[in-house]
């Protein structure tokens, strides 16, 4: 009997409804105003990236977006982006300075789960993590990092994430907590 744990009982199995649904991929670099927009519509002024920063992501670290493509409306419903390196903790310059990303890095930092308002509620988000987990344990990373505000600890944590306390981050002027997943222990 084997010891190891399938990436499904560790992330998550596919919910295949949404998968009928939403094309779960790399997003492509013609497709970075519309997560701009995304951006925008999710987070406050003070946290969201800045569309030309933005650019700067999806052309440095392409790699590490995850889409959520919804093929009836045929347009992006959500997506998940950050940067790899092998720094252990969110900084904030790595929501300013996409030229940080190191392909190969061990870790990533999630800059942001986005999920437009009118597809919440039905799991996309936790679908999109699913997936990304698998896609990065796949791509040899260790650990997915992420900062959340209080109230979305909860959530996280039925993603599979470890509350590691108050960050140092204060990006926006917000206080934050960082979190983690292992994905290769």
């Amino acid at each position: 009997m084997s010891d190891k744990i399938s990436k499904e009982e560790r992330f998550g199995r596919s919910d295949s409804t949404l998968h009928e649904r939403f094309e779960f991929r790399t997003i492509n670099k013609n497709e970075a105003d519309e997560v701009s927009d995304i951006e925008q519509i999710c987070f406050p002024p003070n946290e969201a990236c800045t569309p030309k920063r933005m650019h700067e992501r999806v052309e440095a670290a392409g790699d590490i977006f995850l889409v959520a493509y919804d093929k009836q409306s045929k347009r992006i419903a959500g997506f998940v982006n950050g940067i790899a390196t092998d720094c252990d903790d969110l900084k904030d310059e790595f929501f300013t300075d996409a030229s940080l990303h190191k392909k190969d890095g061990k870790n990533i930092m999630i800059c942001g789960v986005s999920v437009l308002p009118e597809y919440r509620g039905q799991g996309l988000a936790r679908e999109m993590i699913s997936v990304y987990c698998k896609r990065e344990c796949e791509n040899n990373r260790e650990r997915l990092v992420l900062t959340c505000e209080p109230d979305k600890i909860k959530m996280y944590k039925k993603f599979g994430f470890t509350d590691r306390g108050e960050s140092d981050s204060a990006w926006g002027g917000v206080i934050w907590h960082q979190m983690d997943i292992q994905l290769n222990p």
